[in-house]
């Protein structure tokens, strides 16, 4: 049983952007924080956006300034707006329910790439 599912990865040039998708079932969704993370193969995964459920983000310095996370609650969709785009952006990107149980998405792959 999926209970949170991203899209919207791809390939992208860098400089371009990307906007990353991620459904949840109302349960999961409402009243919760949600992030984005990403991984690449032999590195820790790392927080890349979250937000409130009132709305308050955070990014870390490595993204600060071109992605922006955003949700819909009527949607029950958090979203992850990718500008400016880096090839060490390239990634799995995961979204994430903070919230015990923590949940997890599968991933999506986002690669930045000439």
């Amino acid at each position: 049983q999926v209970q949170l599912a991203e899209s919207g990865g791809g390939l992208v040039q860098p400089g371009g952007s990307l906007r990353l998708s991620c459904a949840a079932s109302g349960s999961i969704f409402s009243g919760n924080a949600m992030a984005w993370y990403r991984q690449v193969p032999g590195k820790q995964r790392e927080l890349v956006a979250g937000i409130t459920s009132g709305g308050s983000t955070n990014y870390p310095d490595s993204v600060k300034g071109r992605f922006t996370i955003s949700r819909d609650n009527a949607k029950n969709t958090v979203y992850l707006q990718m500008n400016s785009l880096k090839p060490e952006d390239t990634a799995v990107y995961y979204c994430n329910r903070p919230a015990r149980p923590v949940l997890w998405g599968q991933g999506t792959l986002v690669t930045v790439s000439s």
